[in-house]
């Protein structure tokens, strides 16, 4: 399933798949079932260069696109979605906005360790009253003389608590703007408070349904204050910039839940081949070939969607709506396929030491994070000229 990728990603992603079945599978179950994130795992991610892969060289990165970074986390979501989504979240909502926004000082200081893995980031964005509607976003960051105050509490932040967390950006109100139609709204801005600081907690872990060994705490923030100067781009521009990382995430979370897919795509022929019910192979009945055709097809779906995606991104072209059609077509193959992975491997499909079944928890959330199925329609169907 090649497409048309070059020698060099054709190398990169064997190489991460051997990283991913030698080295992430054989902790894979062991991590879930005890909801703790093997940060030996994300540091040997570090030490591969795969947080720097989107990144130029002259801030220590690999010198690749983001294609190459998707690459990857779809080679290690076929085995582990958690750790997928750690080098995803650590590399596009942690350094990617310091590296898009962030002034010399920041950059300087954040950046190295990010990309080098040595370090992750979080970025607080949603709340209990603002999920998809980040409009509608509670939490105030106030000057103070040249201190930023911080109140307010975010959720289901991931990399936000984590012995290597390094900082978190947070989305605040800063103020109010006038709209071009004469009405007035939010002012956004995007801050960036240290991991430490006094009056930021990082609440206990979230009891989640899947993703277990990801990282993903509730945090709060009271008089929590910064330098004037951990302002992260402009402000008033909090909106914007969360707009352009969430539509660079939709492409990388296309690719995570096409590695799911693609995941349990493995596992069911495997499966199917060497399970042999009333005297043959259970592959050899027609429903679960034709079942596993069906789950091949999603796959090779939505690999094209991700990669037309990543390849417009890359190129500077528009991608929003790829980003989204993606996104969408990945989600729906990801829940497909474990679904139908966990029939096919029948009662062992519902242990939870068995890959399927942990794809099967794990793929609910694909619909849900980084925009809904709902939001990518909502985004699809506007520019189609459609809806409100």
């Amino acid at each position: 399933m090649s497409h048309t990728l070059s020698d060099e990603e054709q190398q990169l992603r064997a190489i991460v798949t051997e990283f991913a079945d030698d080295v992430v599978a054989p902790l894979s179950y062991e991590a879930d079932r005890t909801h703790t994130l093997p940060l030996g795992i994300v540091r040997q991610m570090g030490d591969m260069g795969l947080f720097g892969l989107p990144f130029p060289e002259e801030v220590g990165g690999q010198g690749g696109d983001y294609f190459s970074l998707c690459l990857a986390i779809e080679a290690i979501a076929r085995v582990d979605q958690s750790i997928a989504i750690t080098l995803e979240a650590g590399v596009g909502l942690g350094a990617m906005p310091l590296f898009r926004w962030g002034s010399d000082e920041q950059q300087q200081r954040w950046l190295p360790d990010l990309i080098a893995g040595r370090a992750l980031a979080g970025f607080g964005l949603t709340e209990a009253e603002a999920g998809s509607d980040a409009g509608a976003t509670r939490t105030t960051a106030v000057l103070d003389g040249e201190d930023w105050v911080i109140n307010g509490s975010k959720q289901f932040i991931t990399n936000s608590g984590t012995a290597m967390t390094s900082l978190v950006t947070v989305t605040a109100v800063t103020g109010e703007r006038v709209r071009a139609d004469g009405t007035v709204g939010k002012e956004l801005s995007t801050i960036i408070v240290p991991a430490g600081t006094p009056g930021f907690v990082a609440q206990p872990a979230y009891d989640k349904v899947g993703w277990h060994a990801s990282d993903t705490h509730p945090l709060t923030f009271d008089d929590v204050r910064v330098p004037q100067a951990n302002l992260l781009g402009e402000r008033g521009r909090g909106f914007a910039g969360f707009l352009h990382i969430l539509d660079e995430g939709r492409i990388a979370v296309a690719a995570l839940a096409t590695g799911a897919a693609l995941g349990c795509l493995e596992q069911s022929i495997a499966y199917a081949k060497s399970r042999t019910v009333f005297g043959s192979p259970l592959g050899t009945r027609q429903h679960i070939a034709f079942m596993i055709a069906g789950m091949q097809a999603r796959v090779h779906t939505s690999q094209l969607a991700w990669q037309h995606a990543a390849r417009l991104r890359d190129s500077g072209a528009p991608f929003k709506v790829e980003a989204a059609i993606a996104k969408l077509v990945a989600g729906e193959a990801a829940m497909a396929n474990s679904r139908e992975a966990t029939q096919i491997f029948g009662g062992n499909g519902f242990m939870n030491e068995y890959p399927v079944a942990r794809h099967y928890r794990d793929s609910k959330i694909l619909e849900i994070g980084e925009g809904t199925t709902e939001v990518q329609l909502m985004v699809i169907s506007r520019a189609l000229g459609l809806g409100e």
